[in-house]
């Protein structure tokens, strides 16, 4: 398969195998993310039946943030993760075939077929920056304070049109008037969404793992009812999530809107109501 449009970031939320690419593979995991290049011709090979991925694809390139890197690209001392935390192809297999090879190829969001008379992994050696590679969250370094720190600090990809962010353990505000709880507030510039992996997510109620929420830009939103007062004296949080902002404003599919969980509304309201 190759996606001539758009970058992708898989995100592996259940399931162990190997992405097979022509430039080498790739083992992966639970909490990795796959961050394959357009043009990069690969292959999922999975160990398990019970796969859940959660897939972004980027019509932009996809980098590391900005502000964590120096005038050369090297990331920063203050950077949550590191290029040693990044593992690139470790095993370059040569298939010197030839007959029928059937290639998926994407490209202005169809899918075309092709058939190579040459295995599509016949490449014997490569060289240069633009290879996949996997990243997994819980090398994601968290960034704490003694008060509330906004969303920025999970920042973990960035693109001209959205940036990815890793809701990772860590350690609660600590200053001793602190309310752990985020505060309520309104993206006027992105869409949010969050996808839920793993762990408690303090300021959610009525929230399941691998489920997705969408809060789109303008809507306030905050924490649940009970949220606040359940965080105060907490000290730190299990919670493993993946949220997307998006720049433009999203569209709901029709089959997003078969799967919403049509009372998801009413964990907001107080019990007495």
């Amino acid at each position: 398969y190759k996606n001539a449009d758009s970058d992708e970031i898989i995100f592996i939320h259940r399931g162990t195998g190997k992405l097979r690419t022509l430039v080498g593979n790739i083992d992966f995991g639970y909490g990795d993310y796959l961050m394959i290049p357009r043009g990069i011709i690969y292959q999922i090979d999975f160990d398990t039946e019970d796969n859940r991925l959660f897939i972004v694809e980027s019509r932009r390139p996809v980098y590391t943030p900005k502000r964590y890197r120096n005038w050369f690209g090297q990331l920063l001392e203050h950077s949550p993760f590191c290029e040693r935390d990044i593992r690139p192809p470790h095993e370059l297999e040569t298939f010197d075939e030839r007959g029928a090879f059937l290639m998926k190829v994407k490209k202005e969001d169809m899918l075309h077929q092709y058939e190579y008379a040459t295995h599509p992994f016949d490449v014997v050696g490569w060289d240069g920056y633009n290879f996949p590679y996997a990243f997994n969250i819980k090398d994601f370094e968290p960034i704490t304070g003694r008060v509330h720190q906004p969303p920025p600090v999970h920042q973990t990809f960035e693109s001209d049109a959205f940036v990815i962010c890793s809701f990772v353990p860590r350690l609660y505000d600590y200053h001793p008037e602190a309310i752990p709880a985020p505060y309520n507030h309104s993206n006027i510039d992105s869409d949010e969404v969050l996808y839920y992996v793993d762990g408690d997510f303090m300021s959610r109620n009525n929230i399941g793992k691998g489920q997705i929420t969408l809060h789109p830009a303008g809507i306030p939103h905050g924490p649940h009812p009970g949220a606040y007062e359940r965080s105060v004296g907490q000290e730190k949080t299990e919670e493993l999530a993946v949220m997307v902002d998006t720049f433009k404003p999203l569209k709901v599919t029709k089959q997003a809107l078969e799967l919403e969980a049509g009372d998801y509304w009413n964990s907001w309201l107080h019990d007495e109501l």
